[in-house]
């Protein structure tokens, strides 16, 4: 599924009427229709109903909604925000239905003292407000309107994207709609997947408005969300033929004497994620602690200088592919180690923890590899990377994830809430899964080790990637959902949890 900027939106629905030929009124009605089959999923019988209703698309849609709930008997009031002269185009045309068949709307600008009487009689509020075309900040009556929805009791359900958001995210400025849910029309928007505009969605949902897809695909970015059917069309089934070597012989290049833990959530996270054989390479001081933990590694050993690698590293062949970072920590040799895998591995190579801040100093090597690299950095290893700040990095994922991925030919995992895969060639894919379970130390190394394995076993590197993140993501989820809370979830949780999650998800349907 395609994400998209307002403009892209703008000119998807500008395809799809004028060129190719869709009554804009019918596609009002598609997506009013649309949001009514999400919305009654969450009615009850007896909720009050209010649809706030402003001008262009977005009101139009509230005049379809509002039609349908009447229709079906729901207790719903309609509050025209702008003065009815004000709508005109598709909107107009569904004001005229919505009159037609036998429906009024209170107008506020005759009524704002009953509109704050009547506000917290209502359970549920509609946003169907303002849409994508919004510029700067929401000005008068649309401020203090949202101001009061914001201050009522109901749950607020908002059209596309909540009014006050820009459709491309950024900075939140005056005054906007905090959502419990958002359906969001054809397409997710940028700014639903980038904070600090994701807080306003709430959580949200897609729904098709029968857009052709030539019209998106003529248009939008090349940004995708990565969806559970996209990980089962390109997860790989193992034949009953297959034996260890068939699932990939791996190298993870980890740990030191003051992260034993890294390695060993690495690894376990390597071997249940199906990787065939795995090789440990460690400081020597720490073979017993991590060999007694992961049983079924075999191990390399180096001498070690104060606890951590040496330069005494050599690579040998035979691997399908590599990770190191996890624990490295950032002594002198360990960034000779990490400069010798860039200059001599010639299998995927995943790079993450301190093996990005010693990339720091020779992403040069990048440039020059012949092999595939994947780089897993969260937003402050990112800023290190480019020579900025974290808020340079957060206010700018999709740019500043894509033009690096591009420059330095890698794949680039920039971690966080809807984290972001980007490709060498400017393709993105955006994670659908995980929660605030997932902010803990030992979390980004499980996901090490499944990119390490998931790696071996798909044909494609991105799918990989992809996949390794959306299943990482899905089991905080599944641990959330049965007896843990976001706050009491560990890393070795996730790992434990990986095998019963995974056999739920790929479960066939039929079965569930």
């Amino acid at each position: 599924m395609h994400i998209v900027t307002g403009e892209e939106m703008n000119e998807i629905d500008r395809l799809a009427t004028q060129d190719i030929g869709l009554a804009g009124p019918m596609l009002m009605e598609n997506a009013g229709q649309a949001v009514t089959r999400r919305i009654l999923e969450r009615l009850r019988p007896d909720d009050r109903v209010a649809v706030m209703i402003g001008t262009g698309n977005n009101g139009g849609d509230g005049f379809v909604i509002a039609r349908l709930l009447m229709d079906k008997g729901f207790d719903v009031e309609a509050w025209l925000i702008p003065p009815r002269k004000k709508i005109k185009g598709d909107a107009r045309t569904h004001l005229e239905i919505f009159e037609a068949a036998g429906f009024r709307a209170y107008g506020y600008g005759r009524n704002e003292r009953l509109f704050s009487d009547r506000l917290n009689r209502y359970t549920v509020i509609i946003d169907a407000l303002l849409g994508t075309g919004i510029s700067g900040e929401v000005r008068s009556p649309y401020k203090e309107v949202i101001d009061e929805i914001n201050h009522a009791r109901a749950s607020v359900i908002a059209v596309d994207l909540p009014s006050g958001v820009s459709a491309n995210g950024g900075e939140i400025s005056g005054k906007v709609v905090l959502a419990d849910h958002t359906v969001t029309l054809q397409c997710p928007k940028t700014g639903s997947v980038t904070y600090p505009s994701a807080h306003y969605y709430g959580t949200w949902e897609t729904v098709d408005i029968g857009i052709p897809q030539k019209a998106v695909e003529g248009t939008a970015g090349s940004r995708w969300l990565w969806e559970a059917e996209d990980v089962k069309r390109t997860f790989p089934e193992r034949s009953s033929s297959s034996h260890k070597g068939s699932h990939g012989k791996g190298l993870l290049v980890a740990g030191s004497r003051q992260m034993t833990g890294a390695v060993v959530l690495s690894a376990k996270a390597a071997m249940r994620g199906g990787a065939g054989l795995l090789t440990a390479a460690l400081p020597d001081v720490i073979h017993p602690i991590v060999a007694s933990q992961v049983t079924e590694a075999t191990y390399r050993l180096f001498p070690a200088v104060n606890g951590a690698f040496s330069g005494e590293f050599k690579l040998d062949s035979g691997h399908d592919a590599v990770a190191v970072g996890p624990g490295i920590e950032r002594a002198e040799g360990t960034g000779d180690v990490v400069e010798k895998l860039l200059a001599e591995c010639h299998s995927p190579l995943i790079i993450d923890a301190d093996g990005l801040f010693h990339l720091e100093h020779c992403k040069p090597l990048l440039k020059k590899r012949n092999a595939q690299t994947v780089l897993t950095p969260h937003p402050g290893e990112m800023a290190r990377l480019i020579g900025g700040s974290v808020k340079d990095v957060q206010s700018n994922r999709f740019e500043v994830s894509r033009e690096f991925a591009r420059e330095y030919g890698v794949y680039l995992v920039l971690k966080g809430p809807y984290t972001i895969v980007a490709t060498p060639d400017g393709k993105q894919y955006v994670n659908s899964t995980g929660n605030a379970a997932l902010a803990k130390g030992g979390t980004g190394d499980v996901l090490t080790g499944l990119i390490l394995a998931f790696s071996m076993q798909h044909s494609q590197l991105q799918p990989a990637v992809s996949n390794a993140v959306y299943l990482h993501g899905k089991t905080a989820e599944w641990l959330v959902g049965r007896n843990h809370s976001p706050i009491d979830v560990m890393a070795s949780d996730v790992i434990e949890a990986f095998p019963e999650m995974m056999h739920d998800f790929l479960r066939p349907e039929e079965n569930q």
